[in-house]
């Protein structure tokens, strides 16, 4: 990357953390099992570097930056998404690296609950003479919420996608289901996979679909997730296209203990074994906590509506992105959810929406969890 030197506006630090969220944005999907950090480095009003975590988690947003500025980093000051790192991992820390490139100060945008962290990197900082101010976004929690769900709740950060007609149906009642939606909404579930460390499938649409669950937009296939599939009894066919494409696409079959399959070890596929639910299928949380325990920080549910209804049904569903498309199909169609057994409204699962996008003829509505 080259050094930007040229002059810009003065800009207030709320604004430099901006940028320095849209910069660790790109390693969304690319990163686990770290966050993703963006790094801003400026001195004299200009930007002198820049960074974000790059793929596999390393190097960090601050070192990029640091390397990109050279010797300009010198008085600057960091503007960073999360706080920087204290310890000793696979990379030295990055607050003895901002301390060791002569930085005055850094502005911290969210704490980084990590107990090798949680404060230390900041005291760090401090210790050094490097002046320290938190300037604390709720974009920068909510861009780091997968890696502080792997922290805290022992799974990844779970978005459930759902493509459905306007009342709610799946598929005909002779099982067909594409195409629901558009092609402009299907690119944009492409960079919903681009974004998450893994998408998972139930066996049901691994045999139905036969799908390869890849990104296929333009020069994004390196950004395709870790595949998953739940299928509690190994009934994945060899010659499926998800096990062809391992180990050039990575393939985590989890199913049921007590079962195995040397034939898909020797595919490249890996078969994870957890324990079962009251139903005798995969324990939903048993499965999130084994992925958490691989690193994955961001999981893509995408059916169908076993799983997705099994999901929410567990309180596993952190995020929804519903894309609905301008038809009615009725009730004999498949429904998006089966039976939830709320007897009491006060039950019912709510979240609240936080955005629409309208992609063609579809439409997009993401929502969250509301407590």
């Amino acid at each position: 990357m080259k050094t930007i030197d040229a002059p810009s506006p003065q800009r207030s630090d709320a604004e430099y953390l901006e940028l320095a969220l849209a910069l660790a944005e790109r390693g969304l999907g690319n990163v686990w099992p770290n966050p993703s950090v963006g790094c801003v480095l400026v001195r004299d009003g200009l930007i002198v570097g820049r960074g974000w975590t790059q793929p596999g988690g390393r190097p960090h947003g601050e070192v990029q930056a640091l390397d990109q500025a050279g010797s300009k980093s010198k008085g600057a000051t960091a503007f960073v998404t999360l706080e920087p790192c204290a310890h000793h991992g696979q990379s030295p820390p990055c607050a003895q690296a901002l301390i060791d490139a002569g930085i005055s100060r850094v502005v911290i945008s969210a704490p980084d609950p990590d107990p090798r962290v949680d404060g230390h990197g900041a005291r760090m900082l401090t210790a050094a003479g490097v002046h320290v101010d938190w300037l604390e976004q709720s974009k920068a929690v909510a861009l780091n919420a997968g890696f502080l769900s792997k922290l805290q709740k022992i799974r990844p950060l779970v978005t459930l996608k759902l493509a459905t007609t306007l009342d709610g149906r799946i598929a005909t009642s002779g099982g067909e289901s594409q195409w629901i939606t558009g092609p402009i909404a299907r690119a944009r579930g492409h960079l919903l996979r681009a974004q998450h460390d893994a998408i998972l499938v139930g066996i049901a649409t691994a045999l139905a679909d036969d799908p390869e669950l890849t990104c296929r937009l333009p020069g994004m296939t390196d950004y395709s997730p870790v595949r998953v599939v739940l299928d509690s009894n190994l009934r994945l066919p060899l010659d499926c296209r998800l096990v062809k494409g391992a180990p050039a696409r990575p393939l985590w079959v989890i199913c049921g203990s007590g079962h195995e399959n040397a034939q898909l070890d020797d595919r490249g596929v890996d078969t994870i074994a957890v324990e079962r639910g009251g139903d005798g299928r995969v324990d939903p949380a048993a499965a999130m906590a084994a992925l958490a325990a691989r690193g994955i920080t961001r999981l893509l549910v995408e059916g169908g509506s076993a799983v997705g209804t099994a999901f929410l049904a567990a309180g596993l569903v952190d995020r929804l992105a519903w894309f609905r498309a301008p038809g009615v199909i009725g009730g004999d169609g498949l429904p998006v959810f089966s039976t939830l057994n709320l007897a009491e409204l006060e039950n019912m699962r709510r979240f609240r929406r936080q955005g629409i996008e309208v992609l063609g003829d579809d439409v997009l509505e993401s929502y969250v969890h509301q407590a």
